[in-house]
């Protein structure tokens, strides 16, 4: 820096807004884009390719959520299912549907076996659309977790089925409850609350949850049918937070509940993947299953309409026909106006001379740059251009940051928030917080995955406040917000 900022009328104002980048990812917290994953392989024109796990003690105690007990192909054990007990295993109703309407290719991870993403295994989950995790028992470990979210991140579906907090049914000290917040909330992809809801810690002992009244809304009303509720017969249920990520959505609520608590069924969204969570494994018992079991037939109890839940939930994690249809292509495009400032103000809104050619700080390249403080007095700069992100897209947003201060403190005096603001102006997440101790020569890449937001209009806002001595400069330039 060659010294505070000039505020002179030559400078040129700018109006404008800024969106997001991402390749799904959470609202709320900075978060360097981590390196390419394998691409998530393209559904086939009817194949909906679906894997169900059994790695995760599924089968211990009472339980049997398995499709059948051939595996990892339930083909093995009949090659054209017919009736619920064509195939074994309490979860052998929702599997053999599937299969007979031909459309749905199915396997199972089976016991023993990893989750992994991007390996030649043919159980690996870049060969599947949809991956069915039915009250998992066992942790899943670090690799395992960074596979699951990779999966969705890149497109995949994940189905996510609780059950009561304390059943912990082959004793190593970890429920489904646990396993599943685990999940959410430890693993190296994002940890920051990504899917927008956390598994509350219940044992609801009987309910019949109603569906809330959504004509639109594909898991409600999809091609096998229509949902009015479902049941609990011990079960737990999530706290939407969508503050975290805005895509999170009660479908099916415990009695006296609505809004963010009490969604016992809950949809989300997570980079260019969709998520469905159940807060109970009695709904999806068919009561049969192998011997010694004791099951519950909750998929035919007319108290719900849980087989038409499952299906359809299934049908739009998989992307299927019905389901609001495949998950929409996504052109690859870079969407902000006047990326680089070089046509002045065009497409950004700032605070009057933000937007300048000014020698002070120079721009990295090209003649123009977002200079926003650089005062050395009490003052707030914004710069802002607000976006459409495509649903189903992928996006990042990147930009070139130099910042250079006259503080010589460790305090925090300067700061700079990059943040995600809706319509309304309302502040659905602080991406990063830079300060004048994050001062350093020449500009740095930074990067954001912003996935979270595909298919809204947000506003991506950088807003520079100074204390009241000594100045700070952020300077931007080279900005870009990829979708693909």
């Amino acid at each position: 820096m060659l010294g505070a900022r000039s505020s002179a009328p030559a400078r040129r104002k700018t109006a404008g807004v800024l969106t997001a980048l991402g390749a799904l990812v959470v609202a709320g917290g900075a978060v360097a884009q981590a390196a390419t994953p394998p691409t998530h392989t393209a559904v086939a024109a009817t194949q909906h390719r679906v894997l169900f796990d059994n790695s995760k003690a599924e089968t211990a105690g009472n339980a049997d959520w398995i499709i059948s007990t051939s595996q990892p192909d339930p083909l093995g054990e009949n090659a054209s299912p017919q009736a619920e007990d064509d195939w074994t295993g309490a979860l052998s109703s929702w599997g053999v549907a599937l299969q007979k309407t031909g459309n749905y290719a199915l396997k199972t991870l089976p016991s023993g076996g990893t989750i992994t993403y991007g390996t030649s295994s043919a159980t690996d989950l870049k060969n599947f659309d949809t991956f069915v995790m039915p009250e998992p028992n066992v942790l899943l470990s670090a690799a395992e977790k960074t596979a699951v979210m990779q999966f969705v991140k890149n497109g995949g579906g994940l189905f996510l089925i609780s059950d009561h907090t304390g059943s912990d049914r082959n004793n190593d000290g970890a429920d489904a409850v646990e396993v599943i917040n685990d999940l959410m909330s430890d693993n190296s992809v994002d940890s920051t609350d990504p899917f927008g809801f956390s598994v509350d810690s219940l044992n609801i002992g009987t309910d019949n949850p109603r569906a809330i009244s959504d004509s639109a809304d594909p898991v409600l009303n999809g091609s096998f049918g229509k949902v009015t509720g479902s049941i609990i017969r011990n079960g737990t249920t999530v706290t939407l937070k969508p503050s975290d990520n805005p895509a999170a959505k009660g479908l099916v609520y415990r009695t006296g509940s609505s809004g963010n608590t009490g969604a016992f069924f809950a949809t989300s969204t997570f980079g260019s993947g969709r998520v469905a969570f159940w807060g109970d494994s009695s709904p999806i018992d068919d009561g049969t299953g192998q011997p010694g079991n004791t099951l519950y037939d909750g998929w035919n109890d007319p108290a719900g309409t849980d087989a038409a839940l499952a299906l359809n939930a299934t049908e739009w994690l998989s992307g299927a026909a019905g389901s609001g249809g495949d998950p929409t292509p996504c052109t690859a495009a870079q969407l902000f106006a006047n990326p680089g400032f070089e046509s002045g103000s065009s497409g950004w809104t700032a605070t009057s001379g933000v937007i300048n050619t000014s020698s002070g700080e120079p721009a990295r390249t090209g003649a123009y740059k977002a200079w926003l403080g650089g005062k050395g007095s009490a003052h707030t700069d914004t710069l802002a251009q607000t976006v459409t992100i495509p649903a189903g897209c992928a996006a990042s947003l990147a930009f070139q940051l130099h910042i250079d201060t006259a503080e010589t403190s460790s305090t925090a005096y300067d700061t700079l928030k990059v943040q995600v603001l809706n319509g309304s102006g309302t502040v659905l997440g602080t991406l990063a917080t830079y300060s004048n101790v994050n001062a350093a020569s020449g500009y740095a890449l930074r990067t954001f995955d912003l996935g979270a937001y595909a298919g809204q209009t947000v506003t991506l806002r950088f807003t520079a406040t100074e204390g009241s001595k000594l100045q700070t400069s952020f300077v931007i330039d080279d900005t870009a917000l990829t979708v693909g």
